[in-house]
């Protein structure tokens, strides 16, 4: 879904939409989840048509139009993810279609050299896998466990590879590996504490049987504590990622809606301006 583009929504259709739609739960924790008091409002709630007409012929929001429904009756549940796009500041209002196609071809380019760049470090990373065992010492030295990342080792066209022949591979590369630099060891220490809290994260939800979905949560994060160091991931950040991540279905959009997160709660709680 485009920045402004929308289906076509009635308000009569009020009755029939299910606000819970976005976090389905697993039948079996259907009693240990409490539902959502939200309700959709004909004529209050942020609908897909009036989100659409809140833009401009050439992009521009009325993000005061946009407030004031949300203000008053919240947000249709098919529009979350972009909206939360425009309220988390990834994107300006005042900016036009074309302003923010090309921003958001920048932002996916730049996440793209970013993935490269852990993936060179750690091949897990946007891999579809996830680590959950420590893959590092505290010294630097790499940890051959073949269980330490999670997902099926058997889906279709991924490659399994022996004991012997993975016990091989790893000697090898131990042989004349220059010593890791210390950001490095930081950052891969904090791997697999990022997997144990993944596989934690709103378990009750239907969305988090996929391993992909795992994955995805978990490399968003991975990424996200290499390229901002001083905060690097912190127990809880895996709660904050994840709405975003089952709202949004591009992993790089999730991830710079995650980024925009964390930058304005670092400004909150350090009582430090937010500069865009």
């Amino acid at each position: 879904m485009g920045f402004g583009g929308c289906l076509n929504w009635k308000s009569e259709d009020l009755s029939l939409i299910d606000t819970n739609s976005s976090y389905a739960v697993k039948p079996e924790h259907i009693g240990d989840v409490r539902k959502t008091r939200f309700k959709l409002r004909p004529g209050r709630t942020l609908s897909q048509r009036k989100w659409q007409s809140a833009f401009s012929e050439d992009g521009h929001l009325d993000i005061g139009v946009v407030l004031s429904r949300i203000q008053r009756g919240g947000v249709h549940p098919s529009i979350r993810g972009v909206v939360w796009e425009f309220l988390l500041g990834c994107y300006d209002p005042n900016s036009t279609y074309e302003d923010r196609n090309r921003l958001r071809q920048r932002k996916m380019e730049q996440y793209g050299i970013w993935m490269a760049e852990c993936q060179r470090m750690e091949s897990t990373v946007g891999s579809g896998r996830y680590i959950i065992k420590p893959v590092i010492t505290e010294d630097g030295q790499p940890i051959q466990d073949l269980s330490s990342q999670g997902g099926n080792a058997s889906e279709p066209g991924e490659k399994t590879v022996s004991t012997t022949e993975n016990s091989q591979h790893f000697e090898e590369a131990l042989a004349g590996t220059p010593p890791l630099e210390k950001t490095e060891v930081n950052w891969k220490r904090t791997l697999h504490q990022i997997g144990l809290d993944v596989v934690r994260t709103d378990r009750a939800l239907v969305f988090y049987e996929s391993e992909a979905n795992l994955a995805k949560l978990w490399t968003v994060l991975a990424i996200y504590a290499w390229i901002d160091k001083e905060i690097g991931y912190c127990q809880g950040m895996s709660d904050l990622c994840s709405p975003l991540v089952i709202l949004l279905e591009d992993e790089a959009d999730a991830f710079w809606c995650f980024e925009r997160m964390m930058r304005r709660l670092v400004c909150i709680t350090s009582l430090c301006p937010i500069v865009d």
